[in-house]
């Protein structure tokens, strides 16, 4: 059976969910038909307010809190690092949880954080499903999504189009001279997959190149899975003369590949990863990325979080977040069809 939620309510009651809210919080501007038309609806539908966000009404919390996939991961520690600096600077700490890519995971530590008095989270959730996280930012006032965006809380979402980052990635290197270019995706079934996979996709259909066959592959999207998708790659087609990656990681072992099989990168090989994580500066030769802005991006939902639910903090300006290329080495100018050896 369907969780009923508060929205479920301000339908039965013909009000808003901020009607619904003001009345369970016994507001005394509610109008006596408007709150009796509320609790008929309560009663009728057995509507259970979420204990987690009744605390959160009447408890304020010094804690920030903050829902990632695995902190091991540099994408997600810089994540982390940036909420933790808006915290400091407002006298707040944080507290983590982890979802490991598990719906289940990421419900239970949104749960957690609640249940220890977070009234701000900032949380990057890929396993949820719409709806739930839907209910979530309703009860909630203080909660953030970041590198998503759920339909009618826009405001509220923070994200960045990782198709355009793909887009020009591939773009990139057919404006290179490039045709035969291949795609190294990740193996979870998230949306920044599809989503970066069809910027590359696009791009070779805009350019009326064909997608060669065997040309994309999957794996974990780290190190170890950017080698095997390489050689699954160099196994399938020897025609390859560029890839772009899902992220740097992938990228990084992508390239420690060809170095081991004497395909020097950029001359005969182009390589292009995503992120920009630090990593990238470091890769011999200097890997050509697309730059996600994940720290600037966690500031501003860490503000924005706190902004929320304490009007003495101002609510930040909204800026535009674009994925933009990063030129490095890793990537020759002009491509002239050389023979790998």
């Amino acid at each position: 059976m369907a969780t009923v939620t508060i929205r479920d309510v301000a339908k039965q009651a013909g009000v808003s969910v901020a009607t619904v809210s003001r009345v369970l919080n016994n507001h005394p501007s509610t109008r006596e038909d408007t709150r009796l038309a509320v609790l008929s609806a309560v009663e009728q539908l057995d509507y259970r307010p979420n204990a987690n966000a009744q605390a959160l009404a009447s408890q304020n919390s010094d804690t920030l809190g903050v829902v990632v996939t695995d902190v091991t991961d540099a994408f997600f520690a810089i994540l982390v690092k940036s909420v933790d600096h808006v915290a400091m600077e407002h006298g707040k700490n944080i507290l983590i949880g982890m979802g490991y890519h598990q719906a289940e995971k990421e419900k239970e530590a949104i749960d957690t954080l609640l249940r220890k008095r977070c009234n701000c989270l900032v949380v990057h959730s890929k396993a949820l499903d719409d709806q739930t996280l839907a209910a979530y930012l309703e009860s909630v006032p203080g909660m953030v999504i970041i590198n998503r965006c759920i339909k009618g809380y826009e405001s509220r979402c923070v994200s960045l189009d990782n198709q355009k980052g793909t887009y020009i990635a591939t773009t990139t290197l057919i404006k290179a001279g490039h045709r035969h270019i291949a795609y190294i995706g990740s193996n979870h079934k998230i949306n920044d997959e599809a989503d970066r996979k069809q910027g590359y996709l696009d791009a070779l259909t805009e350019h009326s190149i064909p997608v060669a066959e065997n040309a994309i592959v999957h794996s974990s999207p780290d190190f170890e899975g950017g080698e095997e998708a390489m050689i699954n790659l160099l196994s399938y087609d020897d025609n390859l003369t560029a890839v772009v990656t899902y992220n740097d990681s992938m990228a990084a072992g992508a390239l420690s590949v060809l170095n081991e099989n004497n395909i020097k990168v950029p001359k005969q090989f182009s390589i292009i990863g995503f992120d920009d994580m630090p990593i990238a500066r470091y890769l011999v030769p200097k890997l050509t990325t697309i730059r996600y802005p994940i720290d600037l991006m966690a500031n501003y939902a860490a503000k924005l979080a706190l902004s929320l639910v304490d009007k003495t903090i101002s609510l930040p300006i909204n800026p535009q977040f674009n994925p933009t290329l990063v030129r490095r080495f890793s990537v020759e100018n002009t491509y002239h069809n050389s023979v790998k050896s």
